[in-house]
């Protein structure tokens, strides 16, 4: 897995940032310093105050608190650092008394910082390292379960998509083998037109539908497909009525996305009526998709409305389209009519 740059960032403008104040307050400063002020203060404190920050943010908070839950330990610990870094600033202090504790101001007179004032100092600067350490540690980490918990839930999502997929095949296959099983056993002419058709069908499936998106315009020819293997079933004729209106072109849809309701239209529906043939309505633009189908119902066949393929295809919009897709189902005594709007 590819490691984030945000620490390294967030590391690299908090101390950018420090370094900044600090060469701004001494070109701002009327305060004349010594070379050997300059090491102390800058090197081995800055030294002093690194360390304390790494091992509160390495070894502190990852040991004490995130592992072993251990608080007033951490508390314990994070003052024997403040006591650890005040004292070797201090003793550092009183050993260069003259270069670190006493300045030249610019009237030329000698100013000296007592020594209770630069502890104080000390532990104002101990602490802020300490607790900016502790701030950067927390919002490193919580910005990296965020982003764990996202991998885990689009791993998650895709398993469950591919789930879905795989169920949706299955069905689909079942179904059209259950339909060319009838030709073959009335020994009909279609038999081979049927397996004809299907094989191009399954083609587009295993193949072409084996990505994310795929063009709108080709799921509408699998429609089309589809409709003509079922319509070679039926001796009597099979009456569908498809309208496209719009721009059917190469905006992309998730695949195999609209099957399953004109699957449904023929498994459960009356198709051989002329006076009454089932309705597929396509209306799309470059950010709309318009699908409906409307259907009479058998009221002879008992099977409920709606089998694998309508909860398998509405869990897969909840998923792949949430809050940009519409379904309305309406299940009245005569019809059946699924109508579907897609943000795409």
């Amino acid at each position: 897995m590819k490691k984030s740059r945000g620490p390294i960032i967030l590391h690299s403008i908090f101390w950018g940032v420090i370094i900044a104040i600090n060469i701004a307050m001494n070109a701002f400063s009327d305060t004349k310093h010594t070379y050997t002020d300059y090491i102390i203060t800058y090197l081995v404190f800055g030294i002093i105050n690194v360390s304390i920050f790494y091992i509160n943010y390495i070894f502190l908070i990852p040991e004490l608190i995130v592992k072993r839950k251990k608080y007033f330990l951490f508390v314990i610990a994070f003052l024997l650092l403040i006591v650890a870094s005040v004292f070797l600033k201090t003793v550092a202090a009183v050993l260069y008394r003259d270069d670190v504790l006493t300045y030249i101001n610019q009237a030329k007179h000698k100013v000296e910082m007592p020594i209770h004032s630069f502890v104080v100092f000390v532990v104002f600067i101990s602490g802020f390292f300490l607790i900016s350490s502790c701030i950067i540690k927390f919002i490193i980490d919580w910005f990296a379960t965020e982003r764990i918990q996202r991998n885990l839930e689009s791993e998650r999502r895709e398993m469950e998509l591919q789930f879905l997929k795989s169920q949706l095949n299955p069905h689909f296959l079942f179904n059209s083998l259950n339909n060319i099983y009838s030709l073959a056993y009335q020994k009909s002419d279609k038999t081979a037109d049927a397996i004809m058709k299907l094989s191009e069908i399954m083609r587009y499936m295993i193949y072409e539908s084996n990505t994310p998106t795929v063009a709108l315009s080709k799921e509408v020819d699998y429609l089309k497909n589809y409709i003509e293997l079922q319509k070679i079933r039926f001796k009597d004729g099979a009456f569908i009525e498809m309208t496209l209106n719009g721009e059917i072109d190469d905006q992309k849809i998730v695949p195999l996305m609209l099957i399953s309701f004109v699957e449904n239209a023929f498994k459960h529906g009356v198709v051989t009526d002329a006076n009454e043939p089932v309705k597929i309505d396509i209306i799309a633009n470059q950010k709309i998709l318009h699908f409906s189908v409307i259907n009479k119902k058998n009221n002879q066949n008992k099977d409920a409305q709606g089998g694998v393929g309508l909860p398998n295809v509405e869990r897969r919009l909840q998923l792949i389209y949430p809050d940009r897709y519409k379904l309305n189902v309406v299940n009245s005594p005569t019809h059946y009519t699924c109508e579907l709007m897609i943000d795409i």
